[in-house]
């Protein structure tokens, strides 16, 4: 290994990481650390398009690291493709009467990493519950600067070891200020996955780039901007049902081409084994009018969706400043009339190929307790341009035209649907203009409240309504927090908190249903689609599973030798 590493540096000095050179590097790698790479039924490939920024859990704060770190780190609980929660390295956990204190009792024959060069870890040891507390800390520790302090909001620091406490070396216990239902879903994010304090005091910020947890992987190597190899992990705990040790692969290799059609062209050739989510430089020859898979590739691929925790949408700057002017879309009678001015169906069939659900909901509907029947939307908040003129037309009486004129802030990868609204809302007499931004300048209008309009999507962190309706409490005005649209609602905010008080999960969703429909009606957003998880899978891959939050689950996948 020693000899490929010094190999590897040197290539990569001399920056010809191309074609048959970068070939070569990763067959000696996956070689010299045991993995035959002529055997394809034992490494499972795929592309990475935004590369990658770290390995280190407390910074997986988008889906691509996410996907890396959860094949080499564990956490206390997992989301299944069902969202349920299961155990992980908690083999069983609880809540108390007051709601506010869980305990999760662990494994005891879950090992981290063997790593040589790290003290203690040579051989690899046990992971007790001094390395949850160790690692739930560390995300709160100001100078490590975690992008997941967040999920531990709730965890009371006043009380005992700052709310998070090893009771045994299989104990772990955390306390909350107050009962906060949703916790459980925080635990099962990348954020919480357990570290080593070796392995993290050893490499310091190089942790990032020499991951150790309990994963199913390990680390073989990661070459920037080139590649990433990750071994199958030989003491890996978890079996299957039959008692054979998981994973079944040999190894995983993720590569990073940026461009998209490559990514394409690539899996097609069998150089990749599944690629995620539609682009326009393939989505209309891989799918027909009706969203589904071209029969031309049948042969070869497959494609797997199941409904995404995710909503597109349109959101307004709602606050007003005392002595301002009047602003069309700081009225809540033009918002719904835009609303109720935008063929959701026709912009999904044409421009999404019929890839995403249109809806009226912001919280989709899975969360409410509702499927996906519940989705069908109201005449007058989908494609009823009659009823939206006749309310405009209300609220011209009130305040003559001329109109300031409507401006949305986007990114390049939205004009598509941007410009479809600039045409339906002009079919409405209002003039529309198109303001195409960086995606770094977008994020800093839109939280700053520059944007009076933008087109924006929020993805959910866990499988709970609380996430997307948290968008709208008065406390959680952006920049701090993810109100962008600075909405502001007494009787919402109340209802809010009634929801984490509730115990009765039956109750609770009540309550997000009343709290989603009061938004319909303020409309500070206008959702437009919940979108999928898309994914174009390989025949011969099997054990796929896909999940509602998109996470990467590669621990029973099997490939069959194509001959």
């Amino acid at each position: 290994m020693a000899i490929v590493g010094e190999y590897i540096a040197n290539v990569k000095k001399r920056k010809i990481l191309k074609g048959k050179w970068l070939q070569l590097v990763c067959v000696a790698c996956l070689s010299a650390c045991g993995v035959d790479a002529t055997d394809e039924a034992r490494v499972f490939r795929y592309n990475e398009s935004a590369n990658l920024s770290s390995l280190d859990p407390a910074f997986a704060r988008t889906l691509e690291p996410m996907w890396v770190v959860d094949q080499l780190f564990d956490g206390l609980v997992e989301l299944d493709e069902n969202l349920e929660f299961k155990p992980l390295l908690a083999q069983r956990f609880e809540l108390d009467s007051s709601g506010c204190v869980w305990k999760f009792y662990l494994r005891d024959d879950v090992r981290f990493h063997a790593i040589d060069v790290v003290p203690g870890l040579d051989k690899g040891r046990l992971c007790t519950a001094h390395d949850v507390v160790y690692s739930l800390n560390r995300l709160r520790d100001p100078q490590v600067a975690s992008s997941g302090a967040w999920i531990l909001d709730a965890v009371d620091a006043e009380a005992p070891g700052g709310g998070i406490l090893a009771l045994h070396d299989d104990v772990v216990e955390i306390t909350l200020r107050e009962p906060f239902p949703p916790f459980l879903g925080l635990m099962s994010t990348a954020y919480a996955n357990v570290v080593p304090v070796e392995a993290v005091e050893y490499f310091g910020a190089d942790f990032r780039s020499h991951p150790v947890g309990t994963g199913p992987f390990q680390l073989a190597w990661w070459l920037e901007d080139v590649a990433c190899v990750l071994h199958r992990n030989p003491h890996h705990w978890e079996r299957d049902e039959t008692g054979q040790s998981l994973p079944y692969l040999d190894a995983v290799h993720i590569s990073f081409a940026a461009d998209m059609g490559a990514e394409f062209q690539g899996l097609k050739q069998g150089k990749f084994d599944f690629m995620s989510g539609l682009h326009p430089a393939y989505m209309n020859e891989l799918l027909d009018d009706s969203g589904e898979l071209n029969a031309a590739y049948a042969e070869d691929l497959r494609l797997e969706t199941v409904p995404f925790l995710k909503t597109d949408y349109i959101g307004f700057f709602t606050e007003l400043s005392e002595g301002d002017e009047w602003l069309p879309w700081q009225d809540r009678q033009v918002r719904r009339a835009l609303s109720a001015g935008i063929d959701r169906i026709s912009i999904s069939r044409n421009l999404r190929r019929g890839a995403v659900m249109p809806t009226s909901s912001f919280v989709p509907p899975v969360l409410l307790g509702l499927n996906s029947d519940s989705l069908l939307v109201t005449m007058e908040q989908v494609g009823s341009s009659d009823w939206a003129k006749a309310v405009l037309d209300s609220v011209r009486t009130l305040h003559p035209v001329p109109w300031p004129k409507l401006q949305i802030s986007t990114t390049s990868d939205y004009t598509d649907i941007c410009a479809a609204l600039q045409y339906q809302w002009g079919q409405l007499g209002l003039e529309v203009t198109i303001d195409v931004v960086s995606a770094a300048a977008h994020r800093e209008r839109v939280a700053t409240g520059k944007a009076a309009l933008f087109r924006k999507s929020w993805l959910a962190d866990y499988p709970d309504a609380e996430n997307f309706l948290g968008l709208f409490h008065s406390r959680n005005f952006a920049p701090s927090g993810p109100n962008y649209s600075h909405f502001s609602d007494e009787q919402f905010d109340r209802m809010f908190e009634q929801a984490m008080s509730t115990t009765d999960p039956l109750d609770r969703v009540a309550t997000y249903r009343r709290m989603n429909d009061r938004i319909s009606r303020s409309m500070p957003v206008i959702p437009l689609f919940h979108d999928q998880v898309t994914h174009f899978v390989r025949n011969e891959v099997t054990g796929w599973k896909v999940s509602p939050v998109n996470r990467l689950d590669l621990r029973e996948v099997r490939k069959r030798e194509v001959r």
